[in-house]
Order: C-alpha cells, then sequence, then structure tokens
C-alpha cells in the first residue's frame, strides 16, 4: 500500500488540520518509508515466537494484608489545622 496525497489531504481534513504544500509533501515520504519498514517485518517468520503482552515479565510486588489501628481520617485532616472546632476547620469570615 502506498500513501498518497489523497489520502494525507482526506485524513487531514477529517481531523481539521491544515498543512502547507511542503508538510503535504514530507508527510507522504515519512509515511511511505514507515510503510515500507513494516513490510520488511511482515517478512519476517514468527511462527515459532510465543505471543507476548509485556516486554518484562516482572511480578507485582504484593504486600502482606495486616490490621492496623488508624486514626480515624477526619483526625488525620485536621491535625495540621491551624484552628478547629470539633470537627470543621475554623477559618476567617470572608462574607461581611
Amino acid at each position: 500500500m502506498r500513501i498518497t496525497r489523497e489520502v494525507i489531504e482526506h485524513v487531514a481534513k477529517l481531523s481539521r488540520l491544515s498543512f502547507k504544500e511542503k508538510e503535504l509533501e514530507g508527510f507522504i515520504s515519512q509515511l511511505n518509508e514507515i510503510l515500507q519498514y513494516v513490510e520488511k517485518l511482515n517478512e519476517l517468520d514468527t511462527s515459532d515466537v510465543p505471543p507476548t503482552s509485556h516486554m518484562f515479565f516482572t511480578k507485582t510486588p504484593m504486600r502482606e494484608d495486616r490490621v492496623r489501628e488508624e486514626p480515624s481520617p477526619i483526625d488525620r485532616i485536621l491535625e495540621n489545622a491551624p484552628q478547629r472546632e470539633d470537627n470543621f476547620f475554623i477559618v476567617p469570615r470572608v462574607i461581611e
């Protein structure tokens, strides 16, 4: 398959992009080079290569689940508040 000027213009129109003449010519040659490379890759025999889903075969680190005492979320949120009353922040009045 070859990329033609019409294909580039059609995709640009669908994408609502506009390009200068020189840019269009550059896209045509770059995309055709990419397609030629992919065609070369298709010539390789990969029938004996198992499919992979990840580049690296690493195991996800897991931590041990354990019950622990935690302060309530409200206490943790308000522990650094400059002023608080019960479970609320005290802030200066902004509306008179």
